[in-house]
């Protein structure tokens, strides 16, 4: 005959429905929820934490401390630096070159970044979706090609396409003779940057456009609304938050980078010398450390500051 233990005529309901919480309630307070022990633990985030200080905190204490005194390459400074305080910084910002540099590094960032890459990206993006499978594949590739490719490669690309004499665009245009690098030089980088990134984001934008809820495109196809109406109203209000992203990301890109210094060097004169192009030469061309360190500096404030910018007004869309 079968026996049961009293706790076996206890109701199972509530106890059962209640002891996952309180195990879910005991797993979340328990600091040691993987049960690795703290020595463990510590063992495994190690690694992680050494590349970091070892690529990250050390070049930038290196940095900040290069920045407080005149180190050069060469000369009694590079034996004996002295410490010179705030006054690369107070150069910085009272030096003509590098208030030029930095709003050539505006223009440069608005129309590579902002007006070309993303309108670019958006518009591709935005056509390959009613584009065959054939035509979508074959635009992808092109336009990844010039993704992918090395900085190297796209810039003597590049060269070739502009050079004076043989150049394919004189050949193309029939404007033979006319040297765009020379004449040309910041229209060239910026068609350049956009033609190297545009890629990325056609990328994001093709994720963005596929969250877009087909049922209200359709009903504002059905409606009679035009494209133009169709993106104010439907798409952009949708993509919003992922237009925010596309533009932090490629204007922090944009504002960093270097590979237009493949092309023309920073010239003619200083004409493309953009800030990533300055702070090479200072620190590496005339050997001044300790100002390339206060510029580079600067620099990453200003993009501390760009990104802080763009996150507030993310933020601020989240909650309204």
């Amino acid at each position: 005959m079968p026996t049961t233990s009293p706790t076996d005529q206890l109701p199972q309901g509530p106890r059962d429905s209640a002891g996952p919480l309180r195990r879910q309630s005991k797993r979340r307070l328990d600091p040691d929820a993987a049960g690795l022990g703290r020595a463990r633990a510590s063992a495994f985030v190690a690694p992680a934490m050494v590349l970091i200080g070892v690529f990250l905190v050390f070049p930038a204490l290196w940095t900040l401390y290069l920045g407080v005194t005149n180190w050069r390459l060469t000369g009694l400074a590079a034996a004996e630096p002295e410490f010179v305080g705030l006054d690369n910084y107070i150069d910085a910002l009272t030096d003509d070159r590098f208030l030029g540099s930095l709003s050539r590094t505006f223009v440069f960032v608005i129309g590579s970044a902002l007006a070309g890459q993303m309108v670019l990206g958006f518009t591709i993006a935005w056509l390959m979706r009613s584009a065959g499978k054939t035509m979508r594949g074959v635009v992808e590739t092109l336009v990844l090609l010039a993704w992918i490719l090395p900085a190297s490669v796209i810039a003597w690309l590049w060269l070739v396409l502009l050079d004076r004499r043989d150049g394919t665009l004189n050949m193309i245009l029939g404007t033979e003779g006319t040297a765009w690098l020379l004449e040309y030089p910041m229209q060239s980088i910026i068609a350049f940057n956009i033609f190297n990134g545009t890629a990325f984001s056609m990328l994001l934008f093709s994720s963005a456009l596929a969250s877009v809820p087909p049922s209200q495109l359709e009903t504002a196809r059905m409606s009679g609304a035009r494209t133009l109406a169709i993106l104010r109203d439907v798409v952009f209000p949708n993509i919003r938050g992922h237009i925010l992203t596309v533009m932090l990301l490629v204007t922090l890109w944009t504002f960093n980078v270097f590979t237009p210094f493949l092309l023309t060097g920073g010239g003619p004169g200083q004409e493309t010398e953009i800030f990533p192009v300055l702070i090479y030469r200072l620190a590496l061309q005339t050997g001044e450390l300790g100002r390339g360190a206060a510029f580079s500096l600067i620099m990453i404030v200003i993009n501390l500051v760009i990104a802080l910018i763009y996150l507030r007004v993310l933020r601020e869309r989240r909650h309204t």
